[in-house]
């Protein structure tokens, strides 16, 4: 069987995608307004399609466009009235992933590549295929977004004045969509230029991880947007922030560079003078 053509591949995803997100809003839409248990059950039903169709199509890839197309429809779907504070989290949510969904789309070869991580997964986990891509590739990740979501609801079912917390939240939900566009666009231009070499120029000179930091800061927003609706008795969205940081600190990112180390000649150097995630101005050479 040949293999499917990238059209063909994203035409596919298009299909799964409309599936999932319709299958996300009946089940959010079947609880109580602005229920956490709506929010995370709505979230979580939507990998069931993803995950039939990774086994349909046997490719675990399937799932990478779930990460920035699912939080949008919650946000939507989570909004009761529009206020200044909910627009500005929904046009937030909106700016980040449309911008990691282009990203995503543009670099996706199609449905005959899958994510090197994944390959790894399949062959360092010590249970079949099917579990560690149900758990390992969708699950645990799918957990890590719905909880990082969590903010969302105070921001968007309680949400009115903008005021001082709400333009911070903007602000930096804005700027971190900024700092991942600009990491990934300076990436992309010098892999084509220098395919294979060691990325430590523009803003990977200020760390080894801007697109990490910037997806980090994406999050930290969403909480400030939930503080800023109900200062009082948010707090405890802050688990969002906190489980991303975990997820990028001690998954993705070690994986990240142990793969580096392995491929990229001249990262130890790299790493000596370069911190690993929050920016320090580089030496002048």
């Amino acid at each position: 069987m040949p293999e499917p053509t990238r059209f063909a591949s994203l035409r596919s995803i298009l299909v799964v995608y409309a599936v999932a997100c319709g299958l996300a809003w009946l089940v959010m839409g079947a609880f109580p307004a602005g229920s956490v248990p709506g929010l995370a059950t709505g979230l979580l039903a939507s990998v069931a399609v993803t995950y039939a169709a990774s086994l349909y199509l046997r490719n675990g890839s399937v799932f990478d466009p779930w990460w920035s197309v699912l939080p949008p429809v919650a946000a939507l779907q989570l909004v009761e009235a529009w206020t200044p504070l909910t627009v500005a989290c929904v046009l937030v949510v909106f700016v980040w992933a449309v911008r990691l969904t282009l990203n995503w789309a543009v670099g996706w070869p199609g449905l005959h590549h899958e994510d090197w991580r994944y390959l790894r997964m399949y062959e360092q986990a010590p249970v079949p295929r099917w579990l560690t891509l149900l758990v390992g590739v969708q699950l645990i990740p799918a957990l890590f977004v719905t909880l990082g979501c969590l903010p969302l609801v105070p921001a968007l079912t309680r949400g009115d004045a903008l005021g001082p917390l709400g333009v911070l939240a903007a602000a930096l939900g804005l700027f971190a969509a900024g700092l991942e566009l600009a990491a990934d666009e300076q990436r992309r231009a010098f892999a084509a230029a220098k395919p294979g070499a060691l990325m430590d120029v523009g803003l990977w000179t200020w760390c080894r991880h801007p697109n990490y930091l910037g997806e980090i800061l994406f999050w930290v927003s969403l909480w400030l947007f939930g503080l800023a609706a109900a200062p009082g008795d948010a707090w405890w969205t802050a688990l969002g922030p906190i489980a991303m940081v975990a997820l990028f600190a001690f998954a993705s990112i070690p994986m990240m560079e142990t793969r580096n180390a392995e491929r990229r000649p001249g990262w130890a150097e790299y790493v000596a003078r370069t911190p690993r995630l929050i920016p320090r101005r580089p030496a002048r050479s």
